[in-house]
């Protein structure tokens, strides 16, 4: 005899952890459901987790030079004043151009704002959420190359710790704002993180990764200053040598995360 009986499908591994638990708010199961996402993306995890700091160790245990006192870097090393300041806004650059930009252009492209609409929750919880785990992986990224840093290499850690948070704060939400405004300006999933390549590797550049930021023609040292990654990176680079950012460049952190956020806000479509 044929059983006749209807068996209702199990729910799907990602869409189990959405339901909220009793006395935990939506923005908290939202949160954990986007960092258990990300932790399942290799590359996610590899490129501002791995990269900078694999840079930091291999370069800063290779070549001598990187290892010795410089007079020009107040006694500092290269490996002290320059490769943490730029590894850091490497970090950042990752997860602010290329991550957050493919996640926010994938979720208005298969219409998941615009279900969240509908629903008490909202789409807004959704972005913040998502805001909150790039941050943490941000921090997590910093952390990481910081400690090896300093265990591996025994490279200094920030000796102005106060100029170096807000310095980091600034500079964070700078990208992230620039990021935000790719996932609103890019076609779709697939296409953003492409953009945000495009836009991060000029801001690579800009920040000092390849070429030393003092070494750049007088007409290129302006475009970095005036650039969140240049801006980004010497305020890095003087918390490291014990001095605090300089307000310039704070400026121009603060200028690019309201111009670019602004531009976002105006811009940003549900669907």
């Amino acid at each position: 005899m044929n059983d006749t009986r209807t068996i209702s499908p199990s729910p799907s591994p990602q869409a189990a952890p959405a339901r909220a638990r009793p006395g935990r708010s939506p923005l908290v199961t939202l949160t954990l459901v986007e960092a258990r996402l990300l932790l399942r993306d290799p590359a996610a995890l590899f490129f501002p987790l791995v990269l900078p700091t694999a840079l930091l160790l291999i370069l800063g245990s290779t070549i001598p030079y990187f290892r010795k006192p410089s007079a020009e870097l107040g006694g500092l090393r290269v490996i002290d004043a320059y490769f943490p300041a730029s590894m850091t806004m490497m970090a950042v650059a990752v997860i602010a151009l290329t991550i957050m930009p493919a996640a926010l252009a994938g979720y208005r492209e298969n219409g998941m704002l615009r279900r969240m609409s509908t629903t008490p929750v909202g789409p807004t919880r959704l972005l913040a959420a998502h805001m909150i785990v790039c941050l943490g992986l941000v921090i997590s990224s910093i952390a990481v190359m910081v400690v090896s840093g300093r265990v591996v290499l025994g490279t200094a850690i920030p000796r102005q710790f106060p100029g170096f948070l807000l310095a980091c704060v600034l500079g964070t939400a700078a990208f992230l704002a620039l990021g935000l405004l790719i996932a609103v300006l890019a076609p779709s999933g697939k296409a953003a993180p492409g953009i945000g390549s495009v836009v991060m590797f000029p801001m690579l550049f800009l920040g000092g990764v390849w070429m030393p930021r003092p070494s750049m023609p007088h007409a290129l040292g302006v475009a970095s200053d005036l650039s969140p990654a240049g801006a980004f990176a010497e305020a890095m680079r003087l918390t490291w040598g014990g001095s605090g950012p300089t307000v310039g460049s704070l400026v121009v952190l603060v200028a690019w995360f309201v111009v670019a956020g602004v531009l976002a806000v105006r811009m940003f479509r549900w669907e």
